[in-house]
């Protein structure tokens, strides 16, 4: 039988570039209502819930019809917030995807990719994407995410510098990553009782957390285009793309 899987979506009200943005209206719904109606699209998929520390999220998924969770305000990163409402869900949940509540296009084939490889391979502890970056201009944005991987595609590193440094141009691939994330459940809860480690408090990056602490980190390669939402100006970037 399947393992089961539970995407949770942790969202909070507060923002520094854009507070609010879960519930800033996109053509004419509330933008984390997207999130999660595109996420229910993704097969074998057993629910979609909301993780949240804000009651005006709670109400405006609840509204949609959608479930939310409250969860404790003082959680230092989604990673956390995510396991706080693994640590509840039946114990035949055995994979739990954390997508972030400020991504209005994702796509479900992409939640599709990430699970995979739990799937195959129940030894793995956890799984998230990249893209090959084909806009030099995020080469060398410190906010466009880079992973360099092994031969069998597990995570070497994650950095906001340009990795790997390409000598001569066009001698190799640069990869983004997108931030979005199968765990095994119990490896989850682990991973949210670990000390912060020194790169990833440096890089501010929580991901590097797991490669610090030597664990595994399967990295697919997908086409998927990721947006995150952080202004106002990416949301109407957003809702242009949603009427192509």
């Amino acid at each position: 039988m399947a393992a089961g899987c539970v995407i949770v979506i942790p969202a909070r009200y507060r923002s520094s570039r854009f507070p609010g943005k879960v519930l800033a209206p996109l053509q004419g719904r509330p933008m984390i209502e997207h999130v999660v109606r595109r996420a229910s699209r993704a097969r074998g998929i057993d629910e979609v819930m909301v993780a949240t520390d804000d009651e005006r999220i709670r109400g405006a998924v609840e509204a949609f019809g959608g479930k939310a969770v409250m969860t404790s305000p003082e959680h230092r990163c989604g990673t956390d917030r995510v396991a706080e409402l693994a640590r509840g869900l039946a114990a035949g949940t055995e994979i739990v995807v954390n997508l972030q509540g400020d991504e209005p296009l994702i796509d479900p084939r992409a939640i599709e990719a990430v699970i995979e490889p739990l799937r195959t391979d129940t030894g793995l502890p956890a799984a998230t994407l990249m893209k090959r970056i084909t806009d030099e201009g995020e080469l060398h944005d410190p906010n466009v995410v880079k992973v360099v991987v092994d031969r069998e595609g597990f995570a070497l590193y994650f950095s906001r510098a340009c990795i790997p440094h390409l000598r001569k141009p066009g001698s190799g691939a640069v990869y983004k990553h997108v931030g979005l994330y199968a765990y095994r459940r119990r490896f989850l809860l682990e991973l949210a009782s670990l000390e912060q480690t020194p790169l990833e408090k440096a890089e501010s990056l929580e991901q590097l957390r797991i490669l610090e602490h030597g664990h595994r980190l399967k990295v697919v390669e997908t086409d998927f285009r990721s947006l995150n939402v952080d202004t106002p100006e990416h949301l109407a970037r957003a809702a242009a793309l949603l009427e192509d």
